[in-house]
């Protein structure tokens, strides 16, 4: 005859049915996100790829590079060969090498700047969500003042004032770019920010800081993420522009921006060498926008799965 323990008998019916470990939780995650990737299209395949070409060049371009990044080791302009893959440019350093660590400095550059647009604009546009009234009025109408400027020649313009350095070349294009991310978490932000639940948070007396990053955040992330991936390439191919333009990165730094301005003479002999970091920076673009498209589609009402 089998007896069962007091204790036993006192435990609840739905014991088996608590939540998941941490470590289970995190592998049905990856796992989702696997099968996702599984059924994803050819298009963000090759977008993913690319980047990922792109992000490995430049983390590892000091071990992947035959020659370094500013070392002349050649006479000027010598064609492609078995010594210099892609040739040299115009002092003699070697194309394919300046071509992998622009990959680090342009893109990193970007990034960063990407990175602090949106921690500005997003954090502002979700505060104007919240309070409203006199302080909505307020950074709205600065917000427009800024957007009414053109980019490019306010960025020219600072830049020619303050220096063209790296950090100053950061610092004015995030705040720039933080206008159009300021715009578009406002928007979303409003929607959530009326919700029951923001104001049962509200209610409970939850500080500010609470209710931005744990009521309303989480809530208007995918588009966040989509537009994250579309300003990232406004502002690669910004920082690009205004290398070309001779204010941006500036030599001997690689950049692919800097890289077609100081190669542009070869052109006119029909040497294509200008056009390699020119590519560099569309197929980038390019891959960008595939794996962003792919994104919205899925984080959206467009897609027609189950």
């Amino acid at each position: 005859m089998t007896t069962t323990s007091n204790r036993d008998a006192d435990l609840p019916a739905d014991v088996g049915l608590a939540d998941p470990p941490p470590k289970f939780a995190r592998r049905t995650w990856l796992q989702s996100a696997w099968r996702e990737l599984l059924r994803a299209p050819p298009t963000a395949w090759c977008g993913l790829i690319v980047i990922v070409i792109y992000v490995l060049a430049a983390l590892f371009a000091p071990l992947i590079t035959p020659y370094p990044e500013t070392e002349i080791v050649g006479g000027a302009y010598e064609m492609w060969g078995e010594q210099f893959i892609l040739g040299t440019d115009q002092l003699g350093r070697d194309m394919l090498s300046r071509l992998i660590y622009g990959a680090r400095n342009t893109i990193g550059i970007a990034f960063v700047t990407t990175l602090l647009a949106f921690l500005l604009g997003g954090a502002l546009g979700i505060f104007a969500s919240v309070l409203r009234g006199w302080v909505d009025q307020v950074l709205g109408r600065f917000i427009d003042v800024l957007m009414a400027i053109p980019q490019l020649i306010f960025a020219l313009m600072l830049l020619s004032i303050v220096g063209a350095s790296v950090v100053n070349l950061i610092l004015i294009i995030a705040v720039l770019d933080s206008t159009r991310v300021f715009r578009l978490s406002r928007a979303v932000a409003m929607n959530v920010a009326v919700m029951d639940y923001v104001e049962a948070a509200r209610l409970q007396g939850e500080k500010l800081g609470w209710i931005m990053s744990r009521e309303i955040l989480p809530n208007i992330l995918p588009p966040l993420v989509a537009e994250f991936g579309l300003r990232f390439c406004f502002v690669f191919l910004t920082v690009s522009a205004l290398s070309f333009l001779g204010v941006g990165i500036q030599p001997p730094t690689a950049d692919w921006g800097s890289m077609v301005r100081e190669n542009a003479t070869l052109i006119t002999y029909g040497d294509i060498t200008p056009l390699l970091p020119a590519g560099a920076i569309a197929l980038l673009t390019v891959a960008v926008n595939f794996v962003v498209d792919w994104f919205l589609q899925k984080t959206s009402a467009l897609s027609n799965e189950p």
